[in-house]
């Protein structure tokens, strides 16, 4: 899946370099180079084991690191993060297929946590260049501080991208033709994509709906909260991930419906703005759980 992995994600990273230039290739490829080259050493030096890096983990853990950060972090932080993900969150439990949680989030929320001002202060977009462009906060981020109104919220923008965010999240167009085409290869099901984006819809929905009653807001919140912040890169890329996901369909339901869940009380009352990465990691934890509970009957076996 690797590769296909990786190619999916060409149309996410041509409009992100549309919208935030050159300096998405610069944190794309330190990011990529810094995953490999950390993976290579531990597995030359301290493991001395075959060595793994061709089968592409490293680069799509790169990748999707680079999508979890702003366009114009410095380029050690980023080496920092790739560190983390390989060094402590990878290699620590034995490589691929051996890791609990997934290693670009936890690359990634070990920076928000350690450099907050680096990984929370993102450029405006200028889709006609880079030189112009200002820090800004996420949509997320100011609806939380009372600065930006759900009317004024420009859908259309946010679809296409052009709105201040992490590389790889802004892009929902891009990564929702991704995430079909993935559907289409058989590279992940609907349950876990589904599962995230439609609980997250129902909690916005609801709460809406007690503190507006009957309103545009009841379809204006959801969509919000599915365009914006982490949720179509998080439901799509993230949280499909083999190796830190249940393996039954049932599983995976209970899977997405608590990483929805969890972003959105973070988001409706926890102190940052977006919950996304969160929710994941501590759902990452929960999937050895739901693993041993949730199992498809027996064949042969006559269901109660």
């Amino acid at each position: 899946r690797m590769d296909l992995d990786i190619t999916l994600m060409v149309p996410a990273f041509s409009l992100s370099l549309l919208i935030y230039g050159l300096d998405v290739l610069r944190v794309t490829a330190i990011a990529v180079v810094s995953c490999v080259l950390v993976e290579y050493l531990i597995q030359r030096f301290l493991i001395k084991g075959d060595c793994t890096v061709k089968n592409l983990s490293a680069v799509l853990t790169g990748v999707l690191l680079a999508f979890n950060l702003p366009s114009d972090i410095p380029w050690w932080i980023i080496v920092i993060g790739a560190v983390v993900a390989i060094g402590v969150a990878k290699m620590t439990f034995g490589g691929l297929g051996r890791n609990p949680f997934n290693p670009a989030l936890v690359g990634r929320v070990f920076l928000l946590i350690a450099y907050p001002v680096q990984m929370t202060s993102f450029p405006q977009p200028a889709m006609a260049g880079y030189v112009d462009a200002f820090a800004g906060a996420t949509p997320l981020a100011a609806m939380k501080a009372g600065k930006l109104a759900m009317a004024d919220v420009n859908f259309l923008n946010m679809m296409a991208g052009a709105m201040p965010g992490s590389m790889g999240e802004i892009a929902a167009v891009a990564l929702l033709v991704g995430g079909v085409y993935m559907l289409w290869r058989k590279v992940i099901t609907w349950h876990i994509p589904v599962a995230v984006l439609g609980s997250m819809a129902l909690f916005a929905f609801v709460v809406a709906w007690c503190n507006g009653g009957i309103s545009s807001l009841m379809y204006e919140l959801p969509a919000f909260h599915l365009l914006a912040g982490g949720a179509m890169l998080g439901a799509i890329f993230m949280a499909t991930d083999y190796v830190t996901s249940p393996m039954t369909a049932k599983g995976m339901i209970l899977y997405g419906v608590g990483i929805g869940v969890i972003t959105m009380i973070i988001r409706q009352w926890g102190a940052y703005p977006e919950g996304m990465s969160f929710a994941i990691l501590l759902m990452n934890a929960v999937a050895p759980l739901i693993n041993k509970y949730v199992k498809p009957r027996r064949f042969g076996k006559a269901s109660k």
